[in-house]
């Protein structure tokens, strides 16, 4: 895994509507709530009394080979609210794993970056390099945003008829870009200290890079505005255990202004912003929200939930990314559902403004599985 707090996902992880979505990859927290009507999702945002709070239960791919089949079937079938269209599958389950998560398998994805993982189903991290020699910048090439999303293919007829369908079904039209779509993806570029090496020197051709990044990223959010999507997610990581990847005057000269042209289409088309970036926020999350995010994912622990509802509680609506360090692996079931119970009645409210989300990894007993799942849909309706 990358520096920080949180995992990194594949790709656009954008529907639960099947058992293979709703373990595709590993965990998603950029998407947005997936089982809540548009109605009610767009309510928790507006803080318009929504009829319920907006939960998501990810299942990681590499889950399925830790856990029994049967017992995890078992829970999705006992938690209709988390998984409503979940049905049973007749023949043994293979999970979908993405090329990034494939064990001794090195994948290389559009900009050129090696990926590696030592497990199936974890996304691995970055071995290779492309620009680690700025000498190599002059044949350097953005990839083609018409086919693919700069870590695999796309298919953008198939997007098209998901947002619709979408649409015609009254939930969400999610489009947005990769995790990681651009301080990561600087990143994987150039290595983590050779662009904070860049940021620090102020290299001219740093420049020419970001343009580059974010002219591909331009052309992903457009397309999938003009394919009607009326939620727009922007996924990043910034923040490690205790403090930000990158400096907040580098966050703020470096970063900020793509995040803010790049959200600029969004809002004026009338989709919600959505943002999330796991690890400690606190140096950054000004400069975060000031781009017009209208939902901020975020983790609970690392930034303490205090902290959180003194930020946003009825003004900002929070994606809570529930704790995957401390209390859900290594806590009863009675301190997992006092978490979660704190965390509505801190940060919801009547009114709205609340979301949950986990992700589940291997190593959480099953037991602490159930206990959160009958948590997220018991305190789902705390208000209602």
């Amino acid at each position: 895994m990358r520096p920080g707090a949180g995992a990194r996902s594949y790709i656009n992880n954008f529907g639960t509507s099947s058992l293979a979505d709703t373990c595709r990859v590993e965990y998603d927290s950029r998407v947005p709530a997936q089982h809540s009507s548009l109605d009610n999702y767009l309510r928790a945002v507006r803080f318009e009394r929504p009829d319920c709070i907006p939960v998501t239960f990810h299942i990681n791919a590499a889950c399925w080979r830790h856990y029994p089949h049967d017992r995890l079937f078992d829970l999705m079938e006992a938690h209709s609210l988390l998984f409503p269209a979940f049905r049973r599958p007749d023949d043994p389950f293979v999970p979908q794993i993405p090329p990034v998560a494939r064990r001794d398998e090195p994948y290389t994805d559009d900009w050129g970056c090696v990926w590696e993982t030592r497990e199936d189903g974890i996304t691995g991290v970055v071995t290779r390099h492309p620009l680690a020699d700025w000498d190599d910048f002059a044949r350097y090439k953005a990839p083609d945003p018409v086919r693919c999303t700069g870590i695999g293919p796309v298919d953008w007829a198939g997007e098209r008829a998901r947002i619709a369908d979408a649409k015609q079904s009254g939930r969400a039209a999610i489009g947005g870009l990769r995790h990681g779509h651009t301080f990561l993806q600087l990143c994987d570029i150039r290595g983590y200290e050779g662009l904070t090496y860049d940021m620090a020197d102020g290299e001219p051709r740093l420049w020419a890079l970001i343009e580059m990044v974010e002219t591909f990223n331009a052309a992903i959010v457009r397309r999938y505005l003009e394919a009607g999507a009326n939620v727009m997610a922007y996924p990043e990581n910034l923040g490690m255990q205790n403090g930000p990847m990158l400096s907040p005057e580098h966050f703020r000269t470096y970063v900020k202004p793509s995040y803010q042209r790049l959200m600029v289409p969004a809002r004026e088309a009338g989709a919600v912003v959505h943002m999330h970036a796991d690890g400690h926020l606190h140096a950054l999350i000004d400069d975060i929200i000031e781009g017009g995010v209208q939902v901020i994912n975020l983790q609970d622990l690392v930034n303490g939930i205090d902290w959180i509802a003194e930020r946003f509680a009825g003004r900002v609506c929070v994606e809570l990314d529930i704790d995957r360090q401390l209390v859900t692996p290594h806590g009863t079931p009675a301190e997992i559902d006092a978490l979660v119970r704190e965390e509505v009645e801190a940060i919801g409210s009547p009114s709205g403004g609340l979301m949950m989300v986990y992700g589940l990894y291997p190593g959480v007993p099953l037991g602490n599985v159930e206990a959160l799942m009958d948590a997220m849909e018991r305190y789902a309706t705390h208000y209602s």
